[in-house]
């Protein structure tokens, strides 16, 4: 935990130049941006003479920044970043304000237990104190702190349209994407145009077997037993050798990757490439999910079974079809993103440590519902991501899914953002191109079979990130 006597925490507006000073005292001093409302903001944490002293220009503050002190703690608090998600104002009146999420804290009981949790693998008997100090707060985010020992169960807690972040114990290292890193996909972009035989592919996933894959998933096959795939839920460690298993069905060499204790495993799938080559594509979902408070039942039907059996999808038509991919290929299904991206985190700071040779990663969360008052979307992120990864997503729906009308959504923020952030270029596909419209977003109704789960429009945007994948990497169909 961070030792927090005697430092001050800086919020600012998100600005490259203030991360990229190597001069600046706040160097080395970074935790992390973090959304509110349409804003991108950094956290710094320093000392008093960094953030009130002569050290940097007093001018380098913007009028929008918030410089507090720190409470001292014992190491037993984690400061955590809160945010109301962004949702439709159709849903808007069954969202909390600020000020019910703070009364709704109020009323619980301090001694709440993680037996409450969708299913988690805690001691039944963690008494825990929830949130002790609140050092910032809009109408749509907060910077708190709250006991160590609550900071992995937040999300069963929160109301649902909050979503919950940890600071980093740690300073992290900015680190942009590199101009150079973008070239690949510039040439991509350049060079890309209809190829028949790619539309055949794509077109080869299998609706039927969605259907199967997403029942599976969610317990709605009474054979899977899974009731909750929430990361410390038993139906995750269920789900995620089922995965394992299909995943190698399609000639993959899997592999369960831990990243905490007691969270469900990363799950890493690779097709290697035919070509002599360190290059990486990859494609991902998380499998981990979320439901309503207080409820075991946790069957992630859209959030985000509907990604992972995109995933499985484009799985199924590689195997089925006997191409080779000339790059190599990652299929990654994630846990832990639903306590904030943590799985992801994990592998792609791996990777960053490796200093892998990653052309583009496209996370795919929410594909599934569809207003019927509405068309058929794809939904592109609007502040995190990479501007070429997602304009090259965009071009691919306009040739082999035209029935999709693509926009940017303010959705935030899925596996794809911890890998823009360890300069790995990025991005995103949503359901909707605006805010959320699923009226069952972190509920324990978000089931396959109900109205506005559809899967025709769960193929199209599958389709997308499948050619996406095949004109990246490139491919040869055996004789």
């Amino acid at each position: 935990m961070i030792n927090t006597a005697g430092l001050l925490f800086l919020i600012t507006p998100f600005s490259s130049s203030l991360l990229n000073d190597p001069s600046s005292c706040l160097h080395g001093n970074f935790y992390g941006n973090y959304r509110d409302g349409d804003s991108l903001h950094s956290i710094f944490i320093a000392d008093e003479p960094c953030l009130t002293g002569d050290s940097w220009p007093s001018q380098s503050f913007l009028p929008s920044s918030i410089v507090g002190p720190l409470a001292t703690n014992n190491g037993m608090d984690q400061l955590v970043w809160v945010e109301e998600q962004a949702v439709d104002a159709l849903l808007k009146a069954e969202s909390s304000s600020l000020l019910d999420f703070w009364a709704f804290l109020d009323r619980l009981d301090p001694s709440f237990t993680a037996r409450m949790n969708q299913g988690v693998l805690s001691p039944a008997d963690l008494d825990i104190e929830l949130w002790k100090t609140v050092y910032y707060r809009t109408e749509t985010a907060a910077l708190i702190s709250v006991a160590r020992d609550t900071v992995h169960n937040l999300d069963s807690i929160l109301p649902r349209y909050w979503k919950a972040t940890p600071l980093p114990t740690t300073p992290v290292e900015f680190v942009p994407v590199p101009p150079s890193a973008v070239d690949p996909v510039r040439r991509i972009l350049a060079n890309l145009k209809y190829d028949g035989v790619i539309d055949e592919l794509v077109n080869s996933i299998s609706i039927p077997q969605m259907k199967n894959d997403i029942r599976f998933l969610t317990g709605e096959d009474s054979q899977s037993g899974i009731m909750s795939r929430h990361s410390f839920a038993e139906g995750s460690r269920t789900a995620a050798k089922w995965l394992k298993e299909r995943f190698e069905d399609t000639g993959a060499s899997c592999e369960l990757k831990d990243f905490l204790v007691g969270f469900a495993p990363n799950v890493v799938c690779r097709y290697e490439g035919t070509s002599n080559t360190t290059e990486l594509i990859l494609i991902s979902a998380h499998y981990d999910s979320r439901g309503s408070f207080g409820s075991t039942r946790a069957p992630g039907g859209d959030d985000d079974g509907s990604g992972t059996t995109a995933l499985l999808g484009i799985a199924r038509a590689i195997g089925r079809s006997g191409l080779k991919f000339k790059a190599n290929v990652e299929l990654v299904a994630f846990a832990g993103e639903e306590q904030g991206l943590y799985g992801s985190k994990a592998y792609s700071r791996e990777l960053r440590s490796t200093n892998a040779n990653l052309t583009l990663m496209i996370q795919a969360d929410m594909l599934a519902y569809h207003d019927p008052s509405e068309p058929a979307q794809l939904g592109l992120p609007d502040l995190i991501g990479t501007p070429e990864v997602t304009q090259l997503v965009a071009n691919v729906s306009a040739i082999y899914s035209p029935e999709l009308e693509v926009g940017f959504t303010p959705a935030c923020c899925s596996d794809h953002q911890s890998f823009h952030e360890q300069g790995f270029p990025a991005t995103q596909v949503f359901e909707r191109a605006g805010p959320i419209l699923d009226p069952m977003y972190h509920n324990s109704g978000d089931l396959s079979g109900r109205s506005g789960y559809d899967f025709d429009q769960l193929k199209s945007i599958a389709k997308v990130q499948f050619a996406t994948l095949l004109h990246s990497a490139g491919f040869e169909l055996e004789p």
